[in-house]
């Protein structure tokens, strides 16, 4: 931790702006990059350019935190912890929202929204993940995405399954993958992720697909309890314990926060993994300028939504999350803040960042853009999954329930508990996290 904060003060170095009489002020911009990952980079060097040129004396300083998704998190959380580093915009996670908000991180928007023309162009959908528990909108929707199933053609060919493939059960995942490994044993069959080493990933690119897709689910909406004690629960946890226990999927010893380098980068362009379920934005790292170009990823690949387990209706499930710009509380130029934010969301530079980072479209017009609807191969079939899609509970509780899960998983993949024992271990540190009222037996 104390590494991570060094890391987080001087990545985001305080500034002192300039005497206000001279005019000269800055705007501080804190959001992730990676090598793999430099869409938001772009559209922010764009925006600063934009900015700068139309407000004369204002300095956009661009601080891009080079991390993955939990490390960044965890960075940018210890930044605002103090106004001498907060940033005053910055690239929110959606299920950070609401924590943040009542940790005092974020300010409040509705007022400069109500004279913002473009936001009635954003969807109302997606305006919900900006909100907090008092109605409150306090983050603007950059992009979002859906979960799908991504399998190699050319493997499920060699294996003999039949294409198209949609599975219309779990077992249908795993009577493929069992084909595979017989036909192909130097091919990793099917990867979902599992364990802590692949942090949230865990949960949205593979236990939710599972938990949702059994009828149950891990919050309940009308006695906003979390649930406990459930079929469902139990029966995703035996399906990883299956797949893993079988060696259909990657060694839990590879699940590291960089094991989708080797997914992306490595496995699936050289034909050495079947399937993985993943995000939306999977053609981003392989288009033209992505980080592992592969010409022949339309012809080489294919997308099966993900189904539920036994194939009742609606037959298939997804997950959607999505990030978000914030203004933060402690800023000393909320009004330029939020311009610059508008400034960076605006038709022009939403559109490039969609299409650079293969998100689904938040803006109407975007959407409509025949530059994004020809993006790449698959923006139909993984847009088309917002209609069975899920999200992650909006609550300030959410990221330690999702570590509960991580570690629940973990326990099962490596043989250390059952899924009865893992589950109930779940149980009670859900209790221990919310108290035993906030829980529901269902």
């Amino acid at each position: 931790m104390v590494s991570l904060l060094a890391a987080a003060v001087l990545v985001l170095t305080a500034c002192t702006p300039a005497d206000p009489a001279s005019g000269n002020r800055t705007i501080k911009v804190a959001y992730q990059k990676t090598d793999s990952f430099t869409a938001l980079d772009t559209m922010f060097q764009d925006a600063k350019r934009e900015f700068e040129a139309a407000n004369q004396g204002v300095r956009v300083e661009l601080q891009p935190i080079q991390a993955n998704d939990d490390d960044y998190g965890t960075k940018l959380a210890l930044a605002l912890r103090s106004p001498s580093t907060a940033p005053d915009v910055f690239y929110e996670d959606t299920f950070k929202v609401r924590s943040d908000v009542d940790a005092g991180y974020l300010l409040n928007l509705d007022s400069r929204l109500q004279g913002w023309g473009d936001w009635t162009r954003f969807d109302a959908g997606a305006k919900e993940a900006g909100k907090a528990n008092d109605g409150g909108t306090y983050a603007v929707p950059l992009g979002t995405d859906t979960r799908a199933i991504w399998y190699n053609r050319k493997v499920f060919e060699a294996a003999g399954v039949a294409l198209p493939w949609r599975p219309s059960s779990w077992q249908d995942i795993l009577d493929t993958a069992r084909k595979i490994k017989t036909s192909e044993p130097d091919v990793i069959p099917f990867n979902m992720y599992a364990g802590k080493g692949t942090g949230e990933g865990t949960v949205m690119q593979g236990f939710y697909e599972l938990l949702y897709g059994t009828g149950t689910s891990l919050y309940d909406q009308d006695s906003k309890k979390w649930v406990v004690g459930s079929a469902g629960f139990k029966d995703s946890l035996t399906f990883l314990e299956t797949l893993y226990k079988d060696n259909l999927a990657v060694p839990p010893a590879e699940l590291d926060p960089n094991v989708w380098k080797k997914v992306f980068g490595g496995w699936f362009p050289k034909a050495k993994l079947g399937a993985t379920v993943e995000g939306s934005y999977a053609p981003s790292f392989w288009q033209k300028g992505g980080s592992y170009e592969w010409p022949g990823y339309g012809e080489d690949m294919g997308v099966a939504p993900f189904p539920t387990q036994n194939g009742a209706a609606p037959g298939a499930v997804s997950m959607s999350g999505g990030w978000t710009l914030a203004v933060g509380a402690e800023t000393k130029q909320p009004d330029l803040a939020f311009n610059f934010l508008t400034t960076a969301l605006n038709a022009k530079n939403s559109l490039a960042f969609t299409v650079a980072s293969s998100q689904i479209a938040v803006r109407t017009d975007v959407a409509a853009d025949p530059g994004y609807q020809s993006a790449n191969p698959f923006v139909k079939d993984v847009s088309g999954l917002v209609a069975v899609t899920r999200f992650r509970p909006a609550t300030s509780d959410y990221p330690r329930i999702s570590a509960a899960v991580q570690e629940a998983t973990e326990a099962v993949i490596t043989g250390s508990r059952t899924p009865e024992q893992a589950a109930a271990d779940y149980d009670t540190a859900v209790a221990g996290i919310v108290g035993g009222d906030k829980t529901i037996r269902k």
